[in-house]
């Protein structure tokens, strides 16, 4: 059987992939200048981007979809743990919470927090996002247990939130204006280790 993927297209002009990247740039653009979710329409986007909503429709099935991957392009992938150490992917991973390959992340993240907690469709938009390095982490953990550095009956969970809290709420907040956020992620890391290591 054919998958839509590998079925021939049907006749007319290709996808351009110049117009899916004008339409990204467009919507994050928006976002950054001050548009919030629930106000950014198609329409708006379209005329940033110098498309019809046509073009727009044809590759996303609505604007959800179209900010998921905006917004996952805006915080890029996570690092691959090297598998050397947990103390050295833990550093890894939490040196990028909060950190973004775009500067427009700066603008746009912080206020994607109050409609997270007030619309549940963003809060699934943000978790799909969130889940993947949630997941790459949780599996750092458990690799950790079962090679014996880590304490077998660990609450990864809870420990996700330990590692993730503080550098989340000091490059969103900056929380604590004495703290070096340069060292930060070792520091957050070393405390949390000291803690549920294997004795």
């Amino acid at each position: 059987m054919t998958s839509t993927a590998d079925a021939p297209r049907p006749p007319g002009r290709p996808r351009s992939v110049r117009a899916d990247e004008a339409i990204i740039e467009a919507t994050l653009d928006l976002l950054a200048e001050g548009s919030t979710i629930e106000a950014i329409s198609v329409e708006a986007i379209a005329a940033r981007a110098g498309v019809g909503k046509a073009t727009i429709y044809r590759r996303w099935a609505g604007k959800d979809a179209l900010l998921h991957d905006a917004l996952r392009t805006l915080k890029g992938e996570p690092p691959r743990p090297s598998g050397r150490s947990v103390r050295e992917d833990l550093i890894a991973l939490v040196g990028a919470v909060g950190q973004n390959i775009d500067p427009r992340a700066a603008k746009i993240m912080p206020c994607l927090v109050p409609n997270v907690k007030r619309n549940a469709e963003h809060y699934a938009l943000y978790q799909s996002i969130v889940e993947p390095r949630r997941a790459v982490m949780r599996e750092v953990l458990r690799r950790g247990i079962r090679d014996g550095e880590l304490r077998p009956d660990l609450d990864i969970e809870v420990t996700l939130a330990l590692i993730t809290g503080p550098l989340l709420i000091q490059r969103m907040l900056n929380w604590n204006p004495d703290l070096d956020e340069t060292t930060l992620p070792v520091r957050v890391v070393d405390q949390v280790l000291a803690g549920i290591q294997a004795r």
